[in-house]
């Protein structure tokens, strides 16, 4: 049989997967001749030789037997003339070729089983070493710093191999066989503790000391795979207390890490999907109710029903709990108040010395920091609150193929950013809230670090239709320098369109409710329901909420009575009742007068149709919280009771042409706050208005002849909003789509943008 020449150019996520030992082991399996090499553009080259017979066997394998962390987008082949010229099948250099684009990097890899069996053997080369990975697992995306993922790119270059670690990366039958993170004990980076001073801590397991520490009552800042965690005890609450005092957050709750799904057990439920996710590759921060036998700190979540859980996801981490009985650290990311994630020895000894009593260091660099991400599950489905270690940079992949290579650089509040590339989505690491100098500049190097690892070619920029955003004038630059067309997308045109085309749809009635968002008015939205179709190139809104006055604009939010005597200015007798709430002002009885000043005069408030808000002053009047000490707060902690109640007010939506009346329902909170119980009113609070914008959206869809309702935005993240705008709508006989894949909340506005952007914009 003549032989046949073949070039196969392979895109996906196939560098740093096992990817070309396992190529190099299925074309010997089958006697071909040729090589495989790494591109510059994140994809393989494979040339082979043979038969046509084991070249279609060959094939065969490689679409169906890939390894597990791989992905594979295209497969592209072209026949090369000539006769033969491999004696052998062998793995080539890589090379710097950027010849196509959409591949990228994978995502960081929780610590494989058979990893973890070799830690704990006593006769393994590995045994307690705690940064044992191998192709299968550990770091990927948090050590990469150029393509093509070789060694020499990422930040173990400064680890030579050693003769042991070197002989597994070179031997096809290894499980490290062109594994580039190999490392051990005698090459590899090294663990130390060190005191707030710097100075060393001489011990011969340092790891295992500071689990030690932190039983005993200490905190520790902790290095991992994309940046510090701050830890400490979750049974202590001296060290809780002064966390919270370090870190600004009086209230708001911190990550646990537990040692095992059977030790969570103990303080929280976990159902079958809770432990899916748990277990997961990406091992994500996992929101869990508290059951009745939570016996950990109240200062980890405050007033919350749920607690935040991960499962360890290095070998360090499950050394910590080796030589201790506690079930759990307390393990949240260290960073100085609203700036990013610390990632670098130096930084954190300067920024953290005053909150940390020790510090548990290593010596490799990390090249890109990298918060966990964050889920909840509502029944069986999967709801990210955060994307990003375990997840980013892999793309979502759509149905549909953009017109133009689009970039998102999102709003404001927990921004990522997006390329959108033909039909392929990559969404960047969690970046935080782009309000100070160090964000911005975070999400400028992720967004170029994305760019580079995407070999994306971007023609236009999205961002907020928010004049002010730092984001918006941080686009219109780079549209400048950079020639590329510039579009604003209306924040939660954004929500509904990613939803879309999550799901594939082409026409879309869209509930988005969440705290704020710049309207096509310039007013203040956030309870809006859209009517959205691919055919068109923009949206319609179709219904809302009732507008409220926001008294002192931010002020409002911030303390949420202010919220509550705007709606209420003229259903109640406002100055008793704000008399009787003084002491949860900053200023007391000086303040309320201001207040009640203000609402006397004739002059025009700020006004806003927010769901958040609304939630926030139900919040305030039931007294669950009184000042939002971090975004979300009031929402979370009324949810939370809402858990316990039920229904009592059955109140009917009232319904004005296309607006949802909210100043009623909040006064008869008022009404009947010495009739039921606070539970039970933050239960009807949820059920009226889930019910009310079901109902609109519902009319809204038969009246435009669509068969779908969506649901997006930050309060989509509310399990009781969610479940009953679901039945109302299914009960109607229409589909429910809801975010799966991307955050519902501001982490997925980028990916909305880039969608308005490559699919809607003309």
């Amino acid at each position: 049989m003549n032989s046949v020449r073949l070039k196969i150019i392979v895109t996906g996520i196939v560098q740093g997967v096992g990817f070309r030992p396992f190529v190099y082991r299925i074309a010997v399996q089958n006697g071909l001749r040729g090589y495989v090499k790494n591109k510059g553009d994140a994809g393989a080259e494979i040339i082979v030789e043979g038969d046509p017979e084991t070249i279609r066997k060959f094939m065969n394998a490689l679409k169906n037997q890939k390894p597990p962390l791989s992905q594979i987008y295209e497969i592209t082949t072209m026949k090369l003339s000539g006769e033969p010229k491999y004696e052998k099948f062998m793995i080539h250099k890589s090379s710097n070729e950027t010849e196509l684009s959409g591949s990228t990097i994978p995502p960081d890899v929780a610590v494989c089983d058979e990893c973890l069996k070799e830690l704990k053997d006593a006769k393994d080369p590995r045994h307690n070493y705690f940064f044992i990975t191998c192709t299968n697992c550990g770091p990927r995306f948090t050590t990469i710093e150029r393509l093509p993922y070789d060694r020499e790119n990422t930040t173990m270059r400064e680890f030579e191999m050693c003769s042991f670690c070197r002989s597994e990366y070179v031997d096809p039958s290894r499980r490290r066989f062109h594994a580039q993170t190999i490392a051990c004990p005698r090459c590899g980076p090294k663990a130390y503790l060190v005191n707030s001073k710097g100075e060393l801590i001489e011990r011969n397991d340092p790891i295992r000391e500071a689990g030690r520490l932190l039983s005993n009552g200490k905190i520790l800042a902790i290095k991992g795979y994309g940046g510090f965690h701050l830890a400490a005890s979750t049974t202590k609450e001296q060290p809780l207390l002064r966390l919270r005092e370090a870190k600004h957050r009086c209230q708001k709750p911190f990550a646990i890490m537990a040692r095992s799904v059977a030790a969570i057990e103990t303080f929280a439920s976990v159902s079958e999907k809770d432990e899916v996710l748990l277990t997961s590759h990406a091992r994500p921060i996992v929101l869990l109710n508290k059951n009745k036998a939570f016996a950990l700190s109240d200062l980890i979540a405050p007033n919350l029903h749920n607690v935040g859980v991960m499962l360890p996801y290095t070998g360090l981490h499950y050394m910590l709990f080796d030589d201790i009985a506690d079930v759990a650290f307390v393990m949240t990311s260290a960073n100085p108040p609203n700036r990013p994630i610390v990632k670098d020895n130096e930084e954190a000894l300067r920024t953290l010395s005053d909150t940390a009593d020790f510090f548990l260091l290593h010596d490799r660099k990390i090249a890109q920091r990298c918060d966990d991400s964050v889920i909840r599950t509502h029944g069986s489905r999967m709801v990210f609150l955060r994307r990003s270690r375990g997840y980013a940079p892999a793309p979502l992949i759509l149905r549909k193929r953009a017109k133009r290579c689009v970039l998102g650089l999102g709003g404001e509040l927990n921004d990522t950013s997006c390329i959108l590339l033909q039909n392929k989505a990559f969404i960047s690491q969690h970046i935080g809230d782009v309000e100070n100098i160090e964000t911005k500049e975070l999400l400028v190097e992720a967004t170029k670090h994305l760019v580079h690892l995407t070999n994306s070619k971007i023609e236009l920029i999205a961002c907020d239709l928010h004049p002010k955003f730092a984001t918006t004038h941080l686009a219109r630059e780079l549209a400048d320098e950079n020639d590329w067309q510039l579009a604003q997308v209306q924040h939660h045109y954004a929500h509904i369109a990613g939803l879309m085309l999550e799901h594939g749809v082409d026409e879309l009635v869209g509930i988005c409710c969440d705290g704020y968002g710049y309207g096509t008015d310039g007013q203040a939205w956030g309870g809006e329901v859209l009517v959205c179709k691919t055919e068109t190139t923009g949206f319609k809104r179709v219904a809302h909420l009732e507008k409220q006055p926001v008294l002192g604009g931010d002020l409002a939010t911030r303390y949420p009575l202010r919220m509550a005597a705007g709606i209420l200015r003229n259903e109640i007798e406002l100055e008793p009742w704000l008399m009787k709430h003084k002491q949860h002002f900053p200023h007391g009885e000086e303040e309320v007068r201001t207040i009640l000043q203000q609402l006397s005069s004739d002059r025009s408030m700020y006004q806003t149709t927010s769901c958040g808000r609304i939630l926030d002053a139900a919040s305030a009047i039931l007294g669950v919280c009184l000042e939002r000490t971090y975004e979300g707060e009031p929402a979370m902690k009324l949810e939370s009771l809402a858990k316990r109640g039920k229904n009592v007010l059955r109140m009917e939506p009232i319904i004005d042409g296309d607006t949802l009346q909210t100043t009623q329902l909040l006064h008869e909170l008022i009404e009947n706050q010495n009739k039921y119980s606070k539970p039970d009113l933050a239960k009807s609070v949820h059920s009226y208005l889930s019910k009310g914008l079901a109902q609109l959206a519902v009319e809204k869809a038969i009246e435009n002849r669509i068969e779908s309702i969506g649901f997006s935005g930050g309060a989509a993240c509310n399990e009781i909003l969610a479940s009953a705008i679901r039945r109302t709508v299914e009960n109607a006989g229409l589909k429910f789509l809801v975010n799966e894949t991307i955050p519902p909340g501001d982490g997925g506005i980028s990916f909305g943008q880039t969608v308005v952007g490559g699919f809607f914009f003309s």
